[in-house]
């Protein structure tokens, strides 16, 4: 949960990777979402492909965002820049509009090129957006491990029923 100082807001940085071209997919809870989940979430999730040109966008982007390392000690030296990036895969962030965890390594996800060409696009304001396919966030939130994951997967397998019945009856 955000704290009181925290701002929550995840459409501002969907928004902003769009509009910089930043090659991405949503997952985790604002994913489970699209699909008519019920559960609470307090960050964004992305995942992202890592090409030195899209590293540099999405450092723009997060410089514009005003990202932070989200729990790490004050004063840690850290530079925001595609090499930091590059040298990493994994990195959360707290932002002007909450947090924002971009992930080149999503547990339980498959390889990027098959999570962005299995997604869904919904236009968000006027974007087109890539959310993550409910079967791969049911095995992301399966591969985490944690019970409130589980519960999130259940209930995402339901939906998943749910929307395949209803395509089958056109």
């Amino acid at each position: 949960m955000p704290d009181d100082s925290e701002r929550y807001d995840p459409i501002p940085p969907m928004l902003a990777l769009s509009d910089a071209n930043v090659d991405f997919v949503v997952i985790g809870g604002i994913a489970a979402q699209v699909y008519g989940s019920a559960q609470l979430t307090f960050d964004l999730d992305v995942a992202y492909e890592r090409a030195d040109s899209n590293l540099n966008q999405i450092v723009d982007v997060l410089r514009a965002l005003h990202a932070r390392l989200r729990g790490a000690p004050p004063g840690l030296p850290f530079q925001l820049d595609a090499r930091t990036l590059k040298a990493g895969a994994n990195f959360t962030f707290a932002t002007d509009y909450g947090s924002v965890d971009i992930l080149a390594d999503p547990v339980g996800a498959p390889p990027y090129n098959k999570l962005r060409a299995d997604a869904v696009t919904r236009e968000i304001d006027g974007r087109s957006v890539r959310f993550a396919s409910i079967d791969h966030l049911i095995a992301m939130k399966e591969a985490t491990g944690r019970t409130k994951d589980k519960n999130a997967a259940a209930e995402l397998r339901l939906l998943a029923d749910e929307i395949r019945r209803r395509e089958a009856e056109g």
